[in-house]
């Protein structure tokens, strides 16, 4: 088949050398764009071997082929990634199961792990879990809840990182009534908790309305189905709102709705998502899910439906295949994916369409515009599907599904979903998923690393062809992110391009209601408010959300989050109101003057006396930082130092002392010190609790008080001696440095090389 050249932006080209494109063992980029659509398409064609009634194989590839090369669709980023490599896992989304006990909670872990390895992201409902302080019979031990769980799951995903590609995704939800629900919702207070981790709240219907009447509810625990307490709806909603308010977190799932919806029933319940909210999926499925790119579909001024017909039919049988060749990560999820066979057909560049038709996205005909073309989508991809029942059999479990029940011989359990587009759209050089631009011109990080300064793709070319483009006006935009003052814009164009800011609360909610009325699943969608929104603004839009039939909702207020994908005004001014280069925004570290003055303070760690010494500038500002730990030379001293040296850089480049606390606070090792208020989880964490008191006292701030720590005298220079050294050494082996027993919850010693319990004699080596 002859090779197809693609026309992609740098941007797009940037982003899949990075991700995307295949690399031999030395890093070095072995294919090319072309390449990588001929390898999916080649890959995923090979399902229509099984089906000798379909188009066959070099047809099918050549219709794949086609819509990608084209940008029309693409797939999810694993199938991007993995289809005709070795790894082969196909899929973006799955649901693990979390049963109350030992046995499943771990195997649950384990699984995690091989999913995020393969590429894929994973949803948990914890609401099976027992409360915490509920006994636990086998152990006559005590439950440690839901929350202690999470961690696991959530180290897990730390460790794997997905290989570098992908960055470890889950979902975390807990039923509204379960007895630790208070403890879930602010799970996330801290912006370094549960990082890998979405959390979402499952509100029943039973829930809204008892919070309409402000009455009290009954919280269960899910051991025995008892009666564990009560709580007041009212609070419990307001607590999840001030906590969203906060940092964009939990979300909220209308738990009862999606079951309502659930195509499945007689075969399980829906108890998560995936880790953005938008595929419901019973425990083991998966669902493969990709987006038709809306932006290509406008002709002189039209939507060009005889267009999106094809490629929405392509797709569909594109998705289906892919269930057929995909590799799953264990045997369970490979058999009930094929079992119910589930496929998320969305959307991407709808905020281009709209512009590109002169639709304002905030408007009631930019919401019947969006009801349209999913309706559209939605009754071509069952039809579509409907016919590759009768070339390839319904799905297995079509009999215990709705559609059985009323004999509408469907392949697919479900069809559609609205899901972000991330980096395909990037690919695609569209808007994500169905939300308005973010901004006209922006900084998008990528990969945790470097930055794009991007301009979205349909106004430059609105620009030239309008003839008002110039670089100087683009980093005028840059600056602020929309069109508002911007004179040199025609006002018909400011009216087309309107950014997310610009868009109140309810439109976004008009709009997530209009594309879930015709979307089999549910619908990835975030609601933006300005940094300036109340707490009651998040709560009418909660409510909002319900009653406008949405399946879930979450919010974000601008600015609630240390760091944003996404950002605008990053291209700063001058005071002549000349724009700052990117070279002159990056950071300049001070020079150290030949003499300084500082503190030095001693604080016990698990390890041993730390000593850490914190220099001051010219304007009693800290200036550097460094440690000395007593068992010198060991690894926790290279470590300590290393962090030092790392701090030192920062507080010389500008970075506020209380955003480098926030950050080392609470790392936690396995060797711990202390207990309660006063215990020190790692010397990562005694640094910054030091840089934290050290603030506290020159510069009255308020902090908890740090454990053993004083004004010392000891100079930089100074090692201590050996007897001192060993002195550390004892104190920190012969101190309850392990915590807590995991057994009876008792203090843990060092003894004869190992970690014991001298009330129940639990041994860390036995």
């Amino acid at each position: 088949m002859e090779q197809k050249k693609i026309k992609i932006s740098d941007a797009a080209r940037e982003v899949l050398e990075r991700r995307y494109l295949v690399k031999d063992e030395n890093g070095k980029i072995i294919e090319k764009p072309e390449d990588l659509f001929r390898r999916v398409a080649d890959n995923v064609a090979e399902a229509e071997k099984e089906y000798p009634e379909g188009p066959g194989v070099q047809k099918a590839a050549k219709q794949f082929y086609e819509i990608m090369t084209n940008l029309d669709f693409l797939p999810n980023s694993p199938t991007l990634m993995n289809a005709g490599m070795p790894l082969g896992q196909l899929s973006a989304c799955f649901v693990l199961p979390v049963e109350d006990h030992m046995e499943s909670i771990f195997e649950s872990v384990k699984n995690t792990a091989l999913i995020h390895k393969s590429g894929g992201g994973t949803g948990f409902s914890f609401s099976r879990l027992r409360p915490s302080g509920d006994i636990v019979k086998k152990t006559q031990g005590v439950s440690s809840g839901p929350l202690s769980f999470m961690t696991a799951f959530d180290a897990a995903t730390e460790t794997v990182k997905q290989g570098g590609k992908r960055r470890g995704a889950n979902m975390g939800i807990l039923r509204v009534d379960h007895p630790d629900i208070m403890k879930f919702i602010v799970a996330k207070e801290e912006n370094d908790k549960l990082n890998n981790f979405n959390i979402s709240v499952a509100v029943t219907e039973d829930f809204m309305k008892a919070v309409e009447s402000e009455a009290d509810y009954d919280l269960i625990n899910p051991k025995d189905g008892s009666k564990w307490g009560t709580a007041n709806a009212k609070e419990v909603f307001d607590k999840i709102v001030s906590q969203a308010w906060k940092n964009g977190e939990p979300g909220i799932i209308f738990i009862d709705r999606m079951n309502k919806f659930n195509p499945t029933p007689a075969v399980g319940e829906i108890e998560s998502t995936n880790p953005c909210g938008e595929q419901p999926l019973l425990p083991y499925e998966s669902c493969n899910l990709g987006s038709i790119n809306l932006a290509n579909f406008v002709r002189d001024d039209e939507i060009d439906y005889d267009r999106l017909e094809k490629v929405t039919r392509t797709a569909v049988r594109f998705l289906d295949d892919v269930i057929d060749v995909n590799k799953y990560p264990i045997p369970e999820i490979g058999e009930m994916s094929r079992a119910n066979r589930k496929i998320g057909l969305g959307v991407m560049g709808f905020a281009d369409m709209l512009a590109l038709l002169s639709i304002r996205y905030d408007s009631d005909e930019g919401v019947k515009t969006g009801e349209a073309v999913m309706k559209f989508i939605e009754e071509t991809g069952h039809e579509m599907s409907r016919e590759l029942a009768r070339e390839r059999g319904t799905f297995p479990n079509w009999k215990k599904s709705i559609y059985g029940k009323k004999n509408d011989k469907i392949r697919n359990a479900t069809v559609t979903t609205i899901a972000p587009t991330g980096t395909i759209s990037m690919i695609a050089d569209a808007s994500s998923g169905v939300e308005p631009l973010f901004a006209v011109s922006f900084i998008k990080n990528v990969m945790d690393k470097d930055e794009l300064v991007m301009t979205t793709p349909v106004f430059l070319k609105v620009a030239r062809e309008r003839g008002f483009y110039s670089e100087e006006l683009m980093k005028k935009i840059a600056a602020q992110g929309d069109l508002v003052g911007i004179d040199e814009v025609p006002d018909d164009i400011k009216e087309a391009f309107v950014v997310a800011h610009q868009v109140t609360p309810e439109w976004h909610l008009r709009m997530q209601a209009a594309f879930q009325k015709y979307t089999d699943n549910a619908v990835s969608k975030t609601v933006n408010f300005p940094n300036s929104a109340t707490k009651d603004d998040v709560r009418e839009v909660y409510k909002l959300a319900y009653e406008l039939g949405c399946k879930g909702v979450t919010i974000y207020r601008d600015g609630s989050r240390d760091e944003q994908v996404l950002n605008i005004g990053k291209v700063n001014k001058k005071g002549d109101g000349s724009i700052v280069s990117e070279a002159e925004c990056k950071p300049v570290m001070r020079k150290r003057p030949k003499m300084m003055v500082g503190r030095t303070m001693q604080i016990m760690t698990g390890c041993g006396k730390l000593y850490v010494t914190i220099n001051e500038d010219e304007d009693g500002q800290p200036f550097e930082l460094f440690s000395t730990m007593g068992k010198a030379g060991g690894c926790a001293a290279s470590q300590a130092e290393a962090i030092s040296r790392m701090v030192s850089v920062q507080l010389r480049s500008g970075v506020e002392p209380m955003v480098i606390v926030k950050h080392l606070k609470n790392i936690t090792c396995h060797r711990p010190y202390g207990f309660g208020d006063e215990r020190v989880t790692s010397c990562s964490d005694a640094i910054g609790k030091a840089l934290e008191q050290y603030m506290d006292l020159t510069l009255n701030i308020e902090s908890p008080k740090l454990p053993e720590m004083e004004v010392a005298t000891l100079p930089l220079d100074e090692v201590p001696s050996k007897a001192e050294e060993q002195e550390n050494i004892h104190g920190a082996r012969e101190g309850h440095i392990g915590g807590v027993c995991p057994e009876c919850g008792g203090p843990i010693e060092y003894e004869g090389g190992c970690l014991v319990c001298r009330s129940c004699a639990y041994s860390e080596c036995a």
